[in-house]
């Protein structure tokens, strides 16, 4: 059979709903024919089931419709994975703002408007804006045409861990940290504040960020209180410390006992269900604290991902605006 591209679509006449779209699921149905995508009919074309585009064949078609060719990539690996995929094209499919394929559950098709994945291609030298992400799935296509999917969401990141100090405490402002001499026991032992200098010494050191939150809450008495901490903390990392205070502020808000993740390359290890620190157990996340409106490439977030997966985490990021913070989950995904 022969199609005829015309808008941006291909047209293919009679009998081509028949064998395009109610046997296989290509394209939409026009009458009697059909109309595809030109990644579709460039998949039509390899596998030999269209005969030709106005007369061009796959080499010729994908070499005049060269922009399709990544897409094309990840089209053809999810057929060949055996899904039903369609293109997110206004009318074609519900919600197709920001994809460029919907994929049907296993066994489903177009024809029962039902959704697997929301995909959204892209080569490894982009730049991706982390806040459109959430909903969808990245396939990356490498520069050798391998194609890594990577699911991306908004957790519902909350924990249990509840504040088991409830008091006051002196601490001193050294440097870029605070100890407090004579600490109540439960401040580390049961809510997983700063860390003990050994032993046999109760001397507890806190971090800025720790210190500034108890400052906050009224736990914590030091010369020059809140003020004091978060001068230092914009010395020492200028706006990114009201970044992570804003993050560590809604961590602990929410039940979650966030610790440094510096040794991860990250900002935050997160605990969400923490009665003692002798029964504390693997931490669940690592948050990395960003701006919103943060560009990230394909190549950053795989390098997050696999840190995470290799120390058994998830890779959350936390892009903040202001006090306002947005939770993004990235994880690998075999389809």
């Amino acid at each position: 059979m022969q199609g005829h591209l015309t808008d941006g679509v291909v047209e293919v006449g009679a009998n081509g709903r028949e064998r395009y779209y109610d046997s296989s699921g290509y394209g939409r149905p026009r009458g009697s024919g059909v109309v595809l995508s030109r990644v579709e009919a460039a998949h039509l074309l390899h596998r030999g089931d269209l005969d030709a585009v106005d007369g061009q064949g796959f080499a010729d078609f994908l070499a005049a419709n060269a922009d399709v060719t990544v897409r094309f990539l990840v089209y053809k690996d999810l057929r060949d994975r055996g899904f039903y995929v369609s293109p997110a094209r206004e009318g074609w499919v519900d919600d197709p703002a920001g994809a460029d394929f919907v994929v049907h559950p296993r066994g489903d098709g177009p024809w029962d408007g039902t959704t697997e994945h929301r995909v959204r291609v892209v080569g490894e030298r982009a730049s991706v804006p982390l806040e459109s992400l959430g909903d969808v799935v990245l396939a990356v296509v490498d520069e050798e045409s391998e194609i890594t999917y990577l699911e991306t969401g908004r957790p519902d990141v909350s924990g249990t861990s509840e504040m088991a100090f409830d008091g006051r405490t002196a601490g001193r402002l050294l440097e870029d940290r605070v100890l407090c001499w004579d600490p109540p026991a439960e401040l580390y032992e049961s809510d997983f504040y700063g860390q003990r200098m050994d032993r046999d010494d109760d001397t507890l050191q806190l971090s800025l960020l720790e210190a500034a939150y108890l400052a906050e809450e009224g736990q914590l008495d030091l010369q020059g209180g809140v003020d004091a901490l978060v001068d230092r903390g914009r010395e020492v990392e200028g706006e990114r410390f009201d970044r992570r205070l804003a993050v560590y502020r809604e961590l602990r808000d929410r039940g979650v006992v966030p610790k440094t993740g510096f040794k991860f390359g990250a900002d935050f290890r997160t605990y969400a269900d923490v009665e003692s620190v002798d029964d504390l157990g693997h931490s669940e996340l690592l948050v990395r604290v960003l701006p919103t409106g943060t560009d990230r490439s394909p190549r950053d977030l795989a390098l997050d991902v696999r840190l995470a997966h290799g120390v058994r985490k998830r890779m959350v990021f936390a892009l903040v605006e202001g006090s306002e913070v947005r939770w993004l989950s990235v994880s690998r995904l075999t389809p």
